[in-house]
């Protein structure tokens, strides 16, 4: 919902009486809030802004202060609270808490929620009900870090053996409507001292990470991780599932948690001497660039680089704590690498967090380096592919294949014009080029000056004439803008089948219409794309529902079929080609004409 940015339509203030009613409704939709916490939230004397957003979501907020609750459709009745506002009064919501602070980094990157990655507590598996609004917590911290949807109920959950989507996430720390307060945060009041935080990327930006643990080792399984998109749908995030499910939630136990067989390890590291770590985070630092920091995610927030980056690079079973550091807060430490010429950094005065601005490869240091090749062991993750079904052999990706707009990119850089790439890899060639010629700007390290090559190849024809052509480009804006210039494609791999075809992907459609007698038919098109066979799919639907189906070409469509199945079988047949068929969510439409 706010992944993207989105510019705001209008923003009003709210009547005595709007206030009146959104407080009303806030009581009914958070039933565990006091008088108290409606008060913190939407204060009776104070003023509450409306802001509309194009997609439909509508921002209620303190006047000049931070946005406090949202909407997602407009109609002003499924109200949530903003990560500010559950910072403010934590058990506003109830609350899922992850395994471990791994899990957190693909939520607050706005992935959903899946089963394996909550933490269920001694006491049992807490009872919900599907579409109810739930936050999200990482393990030793009590301020949320992301607010979603259920997208089942706590028995079909239980059902279901624990696996499967838990939360649909709608809003997320650092997000856009997070990001739309200007990263402020609420007052310290002491409620973030002393906390151990699983996730540093969790932290104020005020303070640098002191405290970072990891409890718990978790496997991001992502359909779109293997196409290199930011447009993350339907994410998963598996590990070992419970071992047996019992009737009783009460009775719900955790499997056996295999980090207390690395405890003596870890025991052995928590005796690291202050020279020691000093040497551990430097190590990890040259690992990190090495490996993992690209030159077109610069600037980088001090935040980011140690969750996302320094953090993965330590050694198995370490606990880095840059608190134990001689240098003791995050922000010290990086100054102390700028001042020696590793890394250029400077700390943003309105945030009060130090940025990574760039890297001398030339630095004796880094020259002198070797990195490490770290060896995967995904044991539980191969064992989870083994055992699934056909859903794991569709694989579905857009690619992008060079046009005549980029050629002159391509040549600079010396790549391949004939190869077809992923979203990442192109978007790789644009920065290359970037690096090659030298045209970051040096007064500002987000922007990229647009030489006369580069400037042709983004905007080259797509310019209204008599309209200037731009000088410089935000880094954030690059890659979008030369994937647009490219043309794409895209591949489907099902088994051994394996087809590339020009075009956006397109969807599969559901459709439920009434015929005669009031009796309902669901049409199914689209199956082709996906190297599905309409006349199998047919057989094996007549069996699964009971019901009469048959295929028919569609007309003016030569070689393109439709299923028709006799009832309204809408949302079971399009969760079927999701669990046994491995569809995205994303790429089917359903449409039900039988409602008025």
């Amino acid at each position: 919902m706010f992944k993207k940015p989105v510019d705001v339509k209008t923003v009003q203030r709210l009547s005595g009486a709007d206030k009146k009613k959104l407080r009303r409704t806030a009581k009914e939709r958070f039933p565990q809030a006091s008088d108290a916490d409606l008060d913190a939230i939407l204060p009776p004397k104070g003023e509450i802004t409306l802001a509309k957003y194009p997609n439909h979501a509508l921002v209620y907020a303190i006047e000049g202060e931070l946005p406090m609750i949202f909407n997602i459709d407009a109609r002003g009745h499924d109200l949530f609270p903003t990560v500010y506002a559950l910072w403010k009064v934590p058990h506003l919501l109830p609350a899922f808490t992850l395994k471990g602070g791994e899990v957190s980094r693909y939520v607050i990157g706005g992935a959903d929620l899946m089963f394996p990655g909550i933490s269920i507590p001694p006491e049992g598996f807490p009872s919900f009900e599907a579409g109810q609004p739930w936050a999200v917590k990482v393990p030793g911290n009590p301020a949320p870090i992301a607010v979603g949807i259920t997208t089942m109920s706590s028995t079909e959950a239980l059902k279901a053996g624990l696996r499967g989507k838990a939360l649909r996430i709608v809003h997320y720390y650092r997000d856009m409507l997070w990001d739309s307060a200007d990263g402020r945060y609420v007052p310290n009041d002491g409620f973030f001292e002393d906390i151990v935080v699983e996730d540093p990327n969790f932290v104020s930006t005020s303070q640098s990470p002191d405290s970072t643990e990891e409890t718990t080792e978790a496997t991001h399984d992502s359909e779109d991780a293997a196409v290199g998109t930011s447009d993350t749908a339907d994410p998963g995030i598996q590990c070992e599932a419970t071992e047996e499910i019992t009737n009783g939630v009460n009775e719900l136990k955790l499997p056996e948690d295999k980090s207390t067989e690395q405890a003596p390890d870890e025991k052995e590291h928590q005796n690291l001497t202050t020279e020691e770590i000093d040497s551990l985070l430097d190590k990890c630092l040259l690992q990190a660039l090495y490996t993992s920091i690209k030159e077109k995610e610069l600037p980088m927030p001090g935040s980011t680089l140690w969750s996302n980056h320094i953090l993965p690079c330590r050694p198995p079973g370490v606990t880095l704590d840059i608190k134990k550091s001689s240098h003791k807060k995050l922000s010290k430490w990086l100054q102390s690498k700028s001042s020696s010429g590793l890394i250029s950094a400077k700390e943003d005065k309105y945030k009060k967090e130090v940025i990574l601005l760039g890297i001398n490869r030339k630095h004796p240091d880094y020259v002198a380096f070797k990195p490490e090749k770290r060896v995967q062991e995904p044991v539980e993750h191969e064992k989870a592919v083994a055992e699934s079904s056909v859903t794991k052999q569709l694989e579905v990706a857009e690619i992008y294949k060079p046009s005549s707009h980029v050629k002159p990119i391509f040549v600079a850089v010396e790549a391949d014009m004939e190869k077809y790439y992923s979203a990442s890899e192109a978007s790789d060639i644009v920065f290359r080029y970037v690096e090659k010629e030298n045209l970051v700007k040096p007064t500002d390290k987000a922007k990229v000056i647009l030489d006369v090559t580069l400037c042709d190849a983004l905007y080259k024809g797509a310019i209204k004439k008599g309209t200037a052509y731009p000088t410089e480009i935000h880094k954030k804006d690059l890659g979008s803008t030369f994937l647009k210039r490219m043309q794409v494609h895209h591949i489907v791999i099902r088994g051994t089948q394996e087809v590339i075809r020009k075009g956006a992907i397109k969807t599969i459609q559901i459709m439920t219409e009434r015929r005669q007698g009031n009796k309902k038919m669901t049409r199914l098109s689209g199956l082709e794309c996906f190297l599905m066979d309409p006349d199998s799919l047919a057989s094996e639907l007549q069996k699964k529902f009971a019901c009469s189906t048959t295929t028919a070409e569609l007309p003016g469509k030569k070689g393109q079929y439709e299923v028709l199945v006799q009832g309204g079988v809408i949302d079971d047949l399009a969760k079927h080609l999701v669990d046994h068929y491995g569809v995205p969510k994303r790429y089917i439409e359903v449409y039900d004409k039988t409602k008025r």
